[in-house]
């Protein structure tokens, strides 16, 4: 027998210009910088990783998403728009990703200590389990899941024509546990809020995200974490709840 082939571990951003609520919302500026950017930056921190992907479609829009992976010296891919699953499968499959770690592009103060945490607790585990997830009671936004590229093509392959689960990469995997090894990572008690909304889904979640980026960034503290958050959000500027507390997300609609 020859030699382990290595587990090529990929970040994976599933990003488009083409949001029907807050169109373009990627490049909206923070500090001078599209707030893409900043998220990038953010992942590059992250421990034990060999590729990072922008997984985008193929419109024109998405263009500047492609140069901005490029001036960031990262990877990306383009494929379909509407069939994210199969974008995602087809990503991982071009940089030869054994393990796949997908972030969306609406998550961009996504925590870098729990990320670490899941993909270590994912890799400790890699041959009893084929799915992880950490988001559970955390802040919408701050969650993300990992899992084997073998396992997202076991999933695609039995979709067919379920555009809920197209849309929404993993959803079949967690919607089967008998076909699928899945683990729910928790966490502490200190990090749960559900409720609070630091994704970026419309303008007020922008307005929000900006105040609290700049916020640290004053303090020179840029990858401030999870519990950063909500202890300002709790303790310190508790108003600036006010801003997205009426922001609808569509994931809560979705059943598993």
């Amino acid at each position: 027998m020859g030699p382990a082939k290595k587990n090529i571990i990929g970040i994976i951003i599933e990003v488009r210009s083409t949001s029907s609520r807050l169109p373009n919302k990627h490049f909206y500026k923070i500090n001078n910088k599209p707030i893409l950017e900043l998220m990038i930056n953010r992942v590059k921190k992250i421990k034990g990783i060999d590729k990072i992907i922008l997984a985008t479609t193929k419109n024109k829009e998405d263009d500047k998403i492609c140069k901005l992976a490029k001036k960031k010296k990262i990877n990306y891919f383009r494929g379909s728009e509407n069939n994210v699953t199969q974008r995602v499968l087809k990503s991982a499959q071009k940089f030869r990703l054994k393990t796949i770690c997908t972030i969306t592009g609406d998550c961009p103060i996504i925590d870098i200590n729990l990320v670490n945490q899941l993909i270590s607790t994912f890799l400790d585990n890699f041959s009893k389990i084929d799915y992880a997830r950490n988001s559970d009671g955390l802040p919408n936004g701050m969650g993300c899941q990992i899992f084997k590229t073998q396992t997202l093509k076991k999933s695609y392959s039995q979709i067919k024509d379920n555009l809920e689960e197209q849309e929404h990469v993993t959803l079949h995997i967690k919607r089967n546990p008998k076909k699928f090894r899945i683990l729910n990572l928790k966490h502490p008690k200190k990090y749960f809020w559900p409720n609070l909304g630091v994704t970026l889904d419309e303008l007020n979640d922008f307005k929000l995200l900006k105040k609290i980026i700049l916020y640290f960034i004053k303090r020179k503290k840029p990858y401030f974490d999870c519990l950063d958050v909500i202890d300002l959000l709790r303790n310190k500027k508790k108003h600036w709840l006010k801003i997205n507390k009426n922001v609808f997300r569509k994931d809560e609609l979705i059943r598993y």
